[in-house]
């Protein structure tokens, strides 16, 4: 539950908070930390830094001062659980471990404010935790390619909401991202394309390697996926052995003349954004070895404990062969030391192995074979992540108008859509204690630039990432709350240049 004050301009909102003494700052505040959280210290102090035009000092003084920020490891439940206060001029960040004093400067830096007299935090005390141990969002970096230094910036929007998974879509039908030894036409050939005829691109392993660190540093998992069997006509183009004939359905034509797009033809790139028409080949000693090279490879530049192998719209798969390829592919992950996650559909098969996780993409309103398969995960002693499409999709349009994003997940879906649901209400039998946690996908059909990426991520992106924080009965759970505390974000996001959406749905801040 929330005490006392609930207008601290926070997003996502706290377990337990409260109004305090404001903290002034001068040129002379300091960021103080013991030499483990040097890390934690710096990205704090250029943060301020970038703010307010203050130096801030790292120093490892016992004693702070007025003005100064001190952090420190302090308890045994580790979690990213943290511990802030503002008290006698200072402003302390307490927690277990490197993790939840991360998150808790994240909390600071929504407490920086200025006014006549200059910069403050707010003053605050707070002891918190969130509700999900999975804070997810999703980039489309095989639709549309995105350089290092976009990806970057992305890490960092997210991480100013305490996301904490960044889950990269690597692989599609439109081009492959990610230099795999052995296989240089990946890169050489299929990774030449892109959503619309736009330039592709791909990452070295040492770019992917970049990539990771960085996400790391700010206490970020990333998740690679490489899509299978389906969603790999970038294959066809590359290594047309591991794959099957492109089969041209009904559904398929009449979405590309809806589109004004071209069919894809087998062993050429493919520029639309049809789905379902590309395959692997199941049950073959040779794609079984190229796809365990990759795992292998994939899994050896990932540190965090997940990979995921896609599953999703194997229309032109037979229920028999891609049950078989699932089971083969999600224990290919298990072999190369990582947790298979797969999108619900892999739900089918009936040999997925134990603590394997699950990634709904249905509606709000499930389909009930969807939720059948989601469950499945559970049932196998795995867990669920949510991305309900019609609510946590952020590549939707936000009106009819909008000139960006999709409307197949149920028309357009405006702020306040994307905040009123809650995980544990959307798949029956599908509880808390089955949800790894929430996640928040873009896909890049039509999002072409790191700009469109912050236009359609932004607001929306801020009250899902409340969701999965906040406790589940808190009184700023609700809509009226959010809107009024995103609403104060948009200070920060001016002062950082991030081309958000101006949605009328809340009453932005100028200051």
């Amino acid at each position: 539950m929330v005490i006392g004050d609930t207008t601290l301009p926070l997003v996502p909102y706290p377990v337990q908070a409260r109004a305090g003494a404001p903290v002034r700052l001068t040129d002379r505040a300091r960021v103080v930390a013991e030499p483990a959280l040097l890390d934690e210290a710096r990205l704090l102090a250029l943060d301020l830094s970038a703010r307010t035009g203050f130096g801030f000092e790292i120093v490892a003084d016992p004693d702070p001062t007025p003005g100064d920020v001190a952090l420190r490891r302090l308890g045994s439940t580790p979690g990213d659980a943290y511990h802030l206060t503002t008290a006698d001029g200072v402003v302390r960040i307490e927690a277990p471990d490197d993790a939840g004093v991360f998150w808790g400067t994240r909390t600071l830096l929504q407490l920086l404010d200025h006014d006549a007299d200059g910069w403050f935090f707010h003053g605050a005390e707070i002891e918190d935790a969130p509700r999900f141990a999975y804070r997810g969002a999703m980039l489309d970096v095989a639709r549309h390619f995105f350089s290092v230094r976009d990806v970057c910036h992305y890490i960092d929007l997210v991480a100013a909401l305490k996301i904490n998974v960044l889950h990269l879509h690597l692989t599609d039908d439109q081009g492959w991202r990610l230099e795999i030894e052995g296989y240089p036409r990946l890169t050489a050939d299929a990774a030449r394309s892109a959503a619309g005829g736009d330039a592709g691109g791909f990452y070295t392993q040492d770019d992917y390697r970049e990539i990771v660190a960085y996400a790391a540093r700010r206490h970020i998992t990333v998740v690679p996926e490489i899509d299978t069997p389906g969603h790999t006509h970038a294959v066809t183009v590359a290594q047309p052995e591991f794959t099957e004939p492109t089969v041209i359905s009904d559904d398929l034509r009449a979405q590309s003349v809806e589109l004004g797009q071209d069919l894809p033809v087998h062993g050429r790139p493919y520029t639309g954004w049809g789905v379902g028409f590309s395959s692997l080949k199941t049950g073959d000693p040779g794609t079984d070895a190229f796809l365990d090279d990759v795992f292998r490879q994939v899994a050896a530049l990932t540190p965090g404990p997940w990979l995921h192998f896609g599953g999703d719209e194997c229309l032109g798969t037979s229920a028999e062969d891609f049950a078989a390829f699932t089971a083969r592919a999600a224990a290919a992950v298990v072999g190369v030391g990582k947790t298979p996650i797969a999108w619900h559909e892999a739900g089918k098969a009936a040999e997925l192995p134990p603590g394997s996780i699950g990634q709904y993409w249905g509606f709000l309103e499930p389909d009930p074979a969807q939720a059948e398969e989601a469950r499945a995960f559970v049932a196998a002693g795995g867990a669920v992540v949510l991305s309900p499409s019609d609510a946590a999709y952020l590549d939707m349009k936000y009106d009819e108008d909008f000139p960006l994003g999709l409307t197949w997940a149920n028309g357009p879906t405006s702020v306040r859509a994307s905040y009123e649901w809650d995980p544990a209400t959307v798949i029956a039998g599908v509880s808390d204690a089955d949800i790894l946690g929430i996640e928040a996908p873009l896909w890049t059909e039509t999002v072409r630039t790191i700009a469109d990426v912050e236009t359609m991520a932004l607001p929306r992106l801020a009250g899902i990432a409340d969701i999965a924080w906040s406790p589940r009965d808190a009184d700023t759970r609700t809509w009226e709350s959010v809107r009024g505390r995103i609403a104060r974000l948009a200070p920060a996001w001016h002062a950082g240049s991030v081309r958000f959406h101006p949605s009328e749905e809340i009453p932005w801040t100028q200051a």
